[in-house]
């Protein structure tokens, strides 16, 4: 898999909580980092418009479960944790939150992306993204999360939390074209907040993604390099 993937940090940008990285597969190496949504959309971009495949990894809640409407009684499911999130659901107050910020981050970087190359054709589903003549663009959740968490570096935790996403993603794409998510809405119904995000843009996506689930890839935080480019 010969691919850029960038892992973004999803937090306030006005505080300075908002982090992305850039690696570019098979190695991965690291080839650029940053705090501003812009300069992650170029990352994506530089790599999109030279032909390469691109993934970008989130980390903030990207599906949700909702329960089946055919049962009367199936709001009492409502807001419950997706399988594998153990302690940490989405629906708590740090995962509702970070949801509400990358969900908007989300949206203006997939927007700014639709205007920088114009018909990149994206999806949620690795393996459509893996498959000849597929979308170019894979739009992925990461969890960042572990015992040493904020990891020491010269960049920062949150450039330590992109960088760890990035990594995460790219390792678990390039040991399978259709690799098994960590976490799944199942027994609900998916709503997929990457492909609303994407459809909203004016990117080209199948409408079938609304209802499947986002991979979710698990990565812990690494310490970062301060010498890294810049793309």
């Amino acid at each position: 898999m010969d691919a850029r993937v960038v892992g973004v940090d999803v937090g306030s940008v006005s505080l300075g909580r908002f982090a992305w990285a850039a690696v570019d597969a098979p190695l991965p190496a690291l080839v650029g980092q940053g705090t501003d949504p812009e300069a992650a959309v170029r990352a994506l971009t530089a790599a999109l418009v030279s032909g390469r495949p691109a993934a970008l990894a989130l980390e903030a809640p990207m599906s949700v479960p909702v329960p089946d409407a055919d049962r009367a009684d199936a709001w009492q499911a409502l807001g419950r944790a997706r399988g594998g999130e153990g302690n940490r659901p989405w629906s708590a107050g740090a995962g509702a939150g970070v949801l509400a910020t990358g969900l908007a981050q989300a949206a203006w970087m997939l927007a700014r992306l639709a205007l920088l190359a114009p018909g990149t054709a994206v999806t949620t589903q690795p393996d459509r993204w893996a498959a000849a003549h597929g979308p170019r663009l894979l739009l992925a959740e990461a969890l960042v999360s572990g015992a040493g968490k904020p990891v020491p570096s010269a960049a920062g935790p949150h450039a330590a939390d992109a960088e760890a996403a990035a990594r995460a993603l790219a390792e678990r794409l390039q040991a399978s074209a259709a690799p098994e998510s960590d976490v799944r809405c199942a027994p609900h119904h998916p709503f997929n907040l990457l492909a609303s995000a994407a459809m909203w843009a004016g990117l080209d996506l199948g409408r079938d993604e609304l209802h499947l689930d986002v991979l979710v890839v698990r990565a812990r935080p690494v310490p970062l390099r301060p010498d890294a480019s810049r793309v």
